[in-house]
């Protein structure tokens, strides 16, 4: 499952240091896959699709910090606990419920992203 931030965010920025893959961005802030990964040029997603690493996409928000959800991996293979909760004044960043993954999958995304 990846973590979210809410709207409850105070834009402080103490999330973004801590993530390992680089997903967290500020509000308004474009983001692509290989931002701080391995990633590099056209590359084949862990679903089988197509997608180009350095492609500029969209924010996912323009009011508050946000975590892009196929780069999140709990911090799974690097610390016990995702680093964004730990670190969080306001405990703003939680579970996405809509957004399930299983522990194997998550550090089958680390790898996909850092090479390994």
């Amino acid at each position: 499952m990846a973590i979210i931030i809410t709207d409850e965010c105070i834009n402080c920025d103490a999330c973004v240091s801590e993530c390992p893959n680089n997903a967290i961005y500020e509000p308004d802030q474009e983001w692509s896959y290989s931002d701080e990964t391995s990633l590099s040029g056209i590359v084949t997603s862990l679903d089988g699709k197509e997608i180009d690493a350095d492609a500029e996409n969209a924010p996912v928000s323009d009011e508050f910090y946000f975590i892009v959800s196929d780069k999140c991996t709990e911090c799974k293979g690097f610390h016990d606990e995702p680093q964004c909760a730990s670190v969080c004044p306001v405990d703003c960043c939680v579970p996405d419920e809509a957004n399930v993954e299983t522990e194997d999958r998550l550090l089958q995304k680390k790898a996909w992203m850092h090479g390994e």
